[in-house]
């Protein structure tokens, strides 16, 4: 840029100072612009625009993509003549599409504001996921808002997997996301290799757009195969979700030149931890470890050495590799398999912690007082290896003294072993004091027969030595935030907000009803959660009233802005101990290192679109293990129909009741009408349905029994209905799954 000193008009950008953070030479921010427009009140040509804000001819080029930018994200928009203005002002809504499977969907407003359905008519211009602008043209029948699309600003669909049908010698795909309702067209090509018999699964690539006149069409390019082939239900996921699986050539030339092993001239710089008997303790199966812990007696409390693999040493920022992990967010677990963050040879291989040999780590070296009060800590770089592998199952069979040590290795262990045990008593008892959260929750695994068939869905056994690593993760992340809180480092914090207002409400309406009530007035805390946990731990509808509250609460993000974690009671809180899988970790790592050495440090694009990526992306795989664990859970019932089952009603919905069965660790719904000759009134507050006629009332927690009529693979249902003369009206549950939210 040419100009020595920035204008009064530059200077006058509310966003100014944030500007010159990200770039050396800042153009107006976006809100700045918007501003303008709105002060003017009227349409504005480019060169007008470049005249307001002070544009110089060198930086035209820049803020034109600047303004292209901010059209694509619908914040402008040009009227016919190629003039600026703000949609507001034209009465139109930005927004991105949510369709329904039923052919109708919403479009879901930028700035917060209500929904706007769109009928079928509407929805055959766009397909889910794109973003447009609509204008309100009236309100439907149930009094919400509805509009029509006036344009389609993003396309979010260049390729979609689904599966291909042949009817009188037209060509479809009919996607697998049910949210695209349209079947997308396949016009027949000469020159295609690809021969796709109708219903295999296949990726069509959308060459068409679908638009007021015309159907979507594509070019089918890759056949995976038939629908039922072991696998498939991942390889659709993948897909569906837009999950990477396929490093890029030159992220894996990249990985093809890491080293093995640690070499003379990565210890630079490093603390020696070799002699230090570090330990990991992981599940049976884990391939790549992230964390060895220490633990001796230091005065009244504790010493406690938490060990990070130092993948932030490997990875570095512009690399390949480093651009991949940010895409991916996170690694994704699949029963039987993993789509990993960072490619094998690094996440397995010189990051991963294994036993005996030479790894680089980033330390987290913390003094825990008697009362499980974290203390002074320091961080970090250092060199060492894990002096033994050990898994919960092992580490808990010596604690309950059901079995002892058979190596001399393991002998050598087991003081350290019982240190970290009291440890994490002294730090559980201090974290009840806190009033963390603690719900009880059932977490389930599925077990495979040879064929690669589910045989079994069981629950997973928790154990205290899956509970000491916990502890230990948790102060070291604690110390993490602090550090980098204390240097004024931003960071991207794991945040947990406190339950929204009407959330609130209608929890406390909820426990009205049972003569209970939820300390902490409007502000409640976490503490006020735990006290009425533990006082209804004894009744027999626990289960049900555990599930409203953990309702209740917000899902667990990533932001730059501290506002602290709700559900586990500290006031600044970060991860830091998973960077192989995390991509979180990896920056908390960068960011300690940066203050370690005396500088600052800053990612390639702002923090909090970071924050939202990796939200995001976690919230992909989410739903992609989902998916795959419903496809899976289908197949596994398709053998079972017929039969009849305990359970419990685990949701409550205005189109029937979904029931999660004891012992199978299975969901299900019972449609509306199958429950009885009645009209039944859903009430979202008292999560039950209601017969007008005869009272009957199912409600959340209730237990029903049920006989399974339908496991279609096709839409992953499974339908039941209900054993009438059965029925049992006692609330509670003996085995039901709850959604354990992440940390």
């Amino acid at each position: 840029m040419s100009r020595k000193k920035i204008s009064k008009i530059r200077r006058a950008d509310p966003f100014y100072e944030r500007e010159a953070q990200r770039y050396e030479f800042p153009l107006p921010s976006r809100e700045y612009i918007a501003q303008v427009l709105a002060d003017e009140g009227r349409p504005l040509s480019f060169d007008e625009l470049c005249g307001l804000l002070d544009i110089a001819k060198d930086e035209r080029e820049m803020f034109q993509r600047r303004l292209g930018a901010m059209e694509r994200e619908a914040q402008l928009m040009r009227n016919r003549k190629g003039d600026y203005i703000l949609p507001e002002r034209a009465s139109l809504t930005a927004g991105r599409i949510q369709g329904h499977q039923d052919g109708y969907g919403f479009l879901i407003p930028d700035d917060g504001s209500a929904d706007i359905f769109l009928d079928q008519r509407q929805m055959g211009k766009v397909l889910h996921g794109d973003r447009a602008l609509v204008r309100v043209t009236g309100l439907d029948r149930k009094g919400r808002p509805e509009g029509s699309i006036v344009e389609v600003t993003e396309r979010a669909n260049s390729r979609v997997v689904g599966r291909v049908f042949v009817e009188h010698g037209v060509v479809f795909v009919v996607p697998e996301n049910k949210r695209i309702a349209q079947d997308i067209l396949v016009p027949p090509e000469k020159k295609s290799k690809l021969k796709a018999q109708s219903g295999q699964v296949v990726m069509v690539e959308i060459i068409e757009q679908p638009s007021k006149h015309s159907q979507p069409i594509g070019r089918i390019v890759e056949v995976l195969g038939n629908y039922a082939d072991p696998g498939m239900e991942i390889e659709i996921a993948l897909r569906k979700h837009d999950l990477p699986f396929e490093f890029p050539k030159a992220a894996l030339e990249e990985n093809r030149k890491m080293p093995d092993k640690v070499r003379k001239t990565d210890l630079k710089g490093r603390e020696d931890l070799r002699a230090l008997p570090l330990l990991t303790i992981d599940g049976e199966t884990a391939r790549d470890f992230d964390d060895a812990v220490f633990c001796e007696k230091q005065g009244r409390g504790w010493r406690l050495v938490v060990a990070i693999a130092d993948v932030s040493h490997y990875v570095q920022p512009g690399m390949a590799l480093d651009r991949e992990a940010l895409a991916r967010g996170n690694s994704v677990y699949f029963p039987r398999r993993v789509i990993p963050m960072l490619p094998e040879k690094l996440s397995n291989g010189i990051c991963s912690l294994n036993p005996d040999v030479e790894r680089l780590a980033m330390v987290c070296d913390v003094a825990i007082s008697a009362a499980g009060k974290i203390g002074k800590y320091r961080f970090y770089p250092a060199v060492f290896r894990s002096h033994a592998r050990l898994t919960y199952n092992q580490v808990w069979s010596w604690l309950s003294g059901e079995k002892t040590p058979e190596t001399e290795a393991q002998r050598n262990v087991l003081p350290q072993v019982q240190n970290l045990y009291k440890l994490y008593q002294a730090l559980h008892k201090a974290r009840g004091q806190r009033g963390a959260i603690d719900f009880e929750t059932t977490e389930t695994m599925m077990l495979f027969n040879d064929q690669g068939k589910i045989e079994n869905i069981v629950p997973v056994v928790r154990n205290d030595a899956h509970r000491i690593i916990e502890e230990c993760m948790l102060a070291a992340n604690v110390c993490a935030s602090d550090f980098l809180a204390q240097h004024k480092q931003t960071c991207l914090y794991r945040i947990h907000e406190a339950p929204s207002e009407e959330k609130l409400r209608n929890l406390r309406s909820f426990l009205g009803e049972f003569g209970l009530t939820l300390g902490g007035g409007d502000d409640p805390r976490a503490k006020d959660y735990a006290l009425l946990l533990e006082k209804i731990k004894p009744r027999p509808d626990f289960q049900l009233l555990q599930t409203v509250m953990l309702r209740s609460l917000k899902q667990a993000m990533y932001s730059p802005d501290n506002v602290g974690h709700f559900g586990l009671a500290y006031e600044h809180y970060t991860h830091f101990t998973s960077p192989i899988r995390r991509y979180p970790d990896l920056l908390v790592h960068r960011a300690i290192k940066a203050v370690l050495s005396g500088g600052k440090y800053e990612p390639g694009q702002a923090w909090d679109e970071i924050g939202l990526q990796c939200s995001a992306t976690e919230r992909r795989a989410d739903e992609a293990t989902r998916d795959v664990e419903n496809w899976l859970k289908t197949f596994f019932m398709k053998e079972r129909i017929g039969e009849v089952f305990d359970g419990t009603i685990s949701a409550v919905t205005a189109f029937g009741i979904f029931v999660a069965l004891d012992q199978v660790y299975v969901e299900g719904l019972v449609h509306v009408s199958e429950l009885g000759q009645d009209y039944f009134q859903f009430d979202n507050v008292k999560h039950q349905m209601l017969g007008e006629r005869t009272g009957e009332r199912f409600r959340l927690g209730d237990r029903v029994r049920v006989k399974l009529v339908r496991a279609d693979l096709e839409s992953n249902k499974i339908d039941f209905v209900l054993v009438r003369e059965e029925r049992a009206v006692a609330a509670g549950s003996k085995g039901k799954r709850n959604p354990a939210r992440k940390r």
